[in-house]
């Protein structure tokens, strides 16, 4: 069966891109927009592992992770931060609420982040 991943991205060329590369390498993929959207998406769909944006209108990424450790299975669940911030305040609050890595996109090719996800969840 498909590892599922939930990309939640705001910027939409990055969001099909990052889908687009997933699903071709044979993940599940369910895409969101904003942080209301994905925490509905998580919670409904279990996904294997979410990569997460921060800066989102009406729910930023770390108010949706806040959440999502809120919930029974989403204590559990993968999350890598994806981000253009680079903030020690933000990272900070990332490990508190158990990221399991805080990924600058100005630094990660979408080869790498694929790596990464592999790394966490195993190949599709």
């Amino acid at each position: 069966m498909a590892k599922h991943i939930l990309i939640v991205e705001d910027e939409q060329s990055l969001r099909k891109a990052l889908s687009e590369k997933f699903e071709k390498e044979g993940y599940k993929v369910t895409q969101a927009q904003d942080g209301e959207a994905g925490l509905s998406a998580a919670i409904n769909d279990h996904p294997d592992l979410i990569l997460l944006d921060i800066l989102m209108p009406r729910l930023d990424g770390l108010g949706m992770l806040q959440r999502l450790r809120q919930e029974l299975w989403g204590k559990e669940v993968q999350v890598i931060i994806l981000t253009n911030l680079n903030d020690v305040e933000k990272v900070q609050e990332a490990v508190v609420n158990q990221a399991f890595d805080f990924l600058v996109k100005a630094d990660w090719t979408l080869e790498q982040i694929m790596t990464k996800v592999r790394e966490k969840i195993g190949d599709a």
